[in-house]
């Protein structure tokens, strides 16, 4: 692994840029600010495509959520899709209380009603056929004629990170992965362009790998060796512990522009990123949670300084 800024040496930073995206594996906010809560940035996750089962889906399986265009306008969600009129979702309204997976965590949630069920259902139609094409021996899911459903987190339900990684720390999410918040560095963007270039393949931006936080002003992959992060804010300290290596998969290797898929940049991650801490998992990001600073507003331009783990 690369080696980080010198032991001893002051961990000063620059909060870089926000991302928060609304459904799970659809496109971005990038903000000037954002609220921190308890489940990491607000609105972040908090909506989420499911199939008819009420299983999770995203762009491993379809690669077209990366087009899905959020907008927060008034005391809307607003979601626009090339080929789409815009889908309005009030923030205050929901439907029938339904249970959905997300990865092993059967959770509560809402529906979002039949005009968001057949908008999504529509919009991602050709992901679910091009499947279905790509392995025409197989026989379709029976739940393949079904509509998809779009649903949103019961926020009274506390879904909690993996206390293997976040110790005494109670961590709550939405529909995240796993942890309330992603930090990522542009030092490491960089490098890894770097390396992109040095292999004749075009660069990638900082949206492949959708993150929450983005830092500016550190070494590429000091974030590997970080334990804490103090974010002056005017509310107050927001201070986070980065706990677990962003385990990377084929999501950023979707192009968020065109949803095209390619073996990049994965496939250079592997020649440098694998990590042993994650059992050889090619790594990019860390995960992080919240020790102080809910209702805070995070702002891009913020300082930022920390504490090594060494």
């Amino acid at each position: 692994m690369p080696h980080p800024s010198p032991a001893g040496a002051e961990l000063q930073a620059t909060l870089a840029a926000l991302h928060l995206h609304p459904v799970k594996s659809g496109g971005a906010l990038t903000p000037a600010s954002a609220l921190l809560v308890e489940t990491g940035l607000d609105l972040d996750r908090a909506w989420m495509v499911v199939d008819a089962d009420g299983d999770m889906l995203t762009q491993r399986e379809l690669p077209r959520l990366a087009l899905l265009s959020p907008q927060l306008k008034g005391g809307d969600l607003v979601l626009r899709a090339p080929g789409m009129l815009a889908l309005h979702l009030s923030l205050d309204r929901a439907e029938a209380p339904t249970r959905v997976r997300v990865w092993d965590d059967v959770v509560p949630a809402y529906e979002m009603g039949a005009l968001a069920a057949q908008w999504i259902s529509d919009f991602l139609r050709p992901d679910l056929h091009s499947n279905l094409r790509s392995d025409p021996r197989s026989d379709p899911p029976s739940n393949s004629s079904r509509p998809l459903r779009l649903v949103r987190f019961d926020p009274e339900h506390r879904r909690l990170s993996s206390q293997r990684w976040t110790g005494a720390v109670q961590a709550e999410n939405q529909f995240t992965d796993g942890f309330p918040l992603l930090v990522t560095n542009t030092a490491s963007l960089d490098d890894l362009n770097a390396r992109l270039a040095d292999r004749g393949q075009a660069p990638v931006t900082m949206a492949r790998f959708r993150p929450n936080l983005v830092l500016a002003g550190l070494q590429a992959w000091d974030e590997d060796h970080i334990d804490t992060l103090t974010v002056s804010t005017d509310d107050g300290p927001v201070r986070l512990q980065l706990v677990k290596p962003c385990v990377r998969c084929s999501i950023p290797n979707v192009d968020p522009v065109t949803a095209a898929t390619s073996d990049e940049p994965g496939a250079t991650l592997a020649t440098f990123r694998a990590d042993p801490r994650m059992d050889g998992g090619l790594t990019f990001g860390i995960n992080a949670v919240v020790l102080e600073g809910f209702g805070h507003t995070l702002r891009c331009g913020q300082a930022v300084t920390g504490s090594w783990k060494f």
